[in-house]
């Protein structure tokens, strides 16, 4: 009995260590104590609360294996955990098997058919995979669980979008701004729906109220675009420095005001535009070779020698 008592105590004081120094944020010690509580025995509900936290720990310290791993631990002890599916899932996700998680997220609905981040995440998975109408659907499944769920109306909107179906487009991203008029992924789509309809006037307001929640650099870049088609090549060099003030990494920034600079020809600062742009995303080059706004910078040695280092860098 009083050995029994002592493993107890034991095993207690690891998970109090454990918790102790997730709390000072020293998450491999966390992990440590937590593998020795599981080696003295308790019961089932307390082992799968530590497997648990030490997925959790694990997807912190992005090691998602060792998180697949703990979930798997979890679904041992208890098949119909569905949480551990779903974590299973979004650690198949960060390994870049959509197939494996797939099969997670619906083994999680299949246990809890109320699980709704599980649909959700399910439609997204579809939508990245071009299925378009399992993706409606799914997100369809979000908002029958969830009527609130701005995110899965936004979604939704902007598949239709994708689908030219404008009205429901419409409808989805309004319904998305109604819950939660701050949402600015959901004020961006908008912007974009009205700018497919030709309506610019709505369409950078809309952007305008996208910038205001969040400095969304998609924003500045649409917004930018529409002076670009509307001649408008300094209010847009206006937008997209500022757009670059706020994110100084976005690289289609810094490429469509190297595009206005051309245009106005600016040279020098076109040129060094491109440059930053290259910097960030080599891959831009691709875009570079073929754009005929940048025709009247490629007889200039600095444009050469930039264009032709980047190719042998890919």
């Amino acid at each position: 009995m009083k050995d029994q008592l002592s493993n107890i105590d034991r095993r207690k004081n690891y998970i109090i260590l454990a918790e102790n120094a997730y709390l000072d944020e020293d998450k491999k010690n966390a992990i440590k104590f937590y593998i020795k509580a599981l080696k003295f025995k308790g019961n089932k509900a307390d082992n799968i609360q530590i497997l648990y936290n030490m997925a959790i720990i694990y997807d912190e310290l992005d090691i998602p294996e060792k998180a697949l791993k703990a979930y798997e631990n979890i679904v041992r002890l208890d098949k119909r955990q569905a949480g551990a599916y779903y974590g299973m899932a979004t650690m198949y996700e960060r390994l870049k098997d959509k197939e494996k998680a797939l099969k997670s997220y619906f083994k999680a609905v299949e246990i809890d058919p109320y699980y709704d981040r599980a649909y959700f995440y399910i439609a997204n998975l579809y939508d990245e995979m071009e299925d378009k109408d399992k993706a409606i659907h799914y997100y369809q499944k979000v908002i029958n669980i969830n009527p609130n769920d701005y995110i899965a109306y936004n979604n939704l909107g902007s598949i239709y979008e994708e689908l030219k179906d404008y009205d429901k487009a419409y409808n989805m991203i309004k319904k998305s701004i109604e819950i939660n008029p701050d949402y600015y992924k959901a004020l961006f789509n908008m912007g974009v729906i009205y700018k497919k309809l030709n309506n610019h006037k709505k369409a950078i307001e809309y952007y305008d109220k996208s910038i205001e929640n969040n400095n969304y650099s998609d924003s500045y870049l649409n917004k930018s675009a529409i002076y670009i088609e509307e001649g408008k090549l300094q209010e847009s060099i206006e937008v997209l420095s500022e757009g670059i003030k706020n994110n100084p990494y976005a690289k289609y920034l810094y490429y469509n005001r190297a595009c206005c600079y051309a245009r106005l020809n600016e040279i020098d600062k076109a040129i060094k535009d491109l440059r930053k742009a290259l910097i960030i995303y080599p891959k831009i080059i691709e875009m570079i070779e073929v754009d005929k706004d940048l025709d009247n910078l490629r007889d200039d040695e600095r444009f050469i020698i930039l264009t032709n280092q980047r190719k042998k860098d890919i």
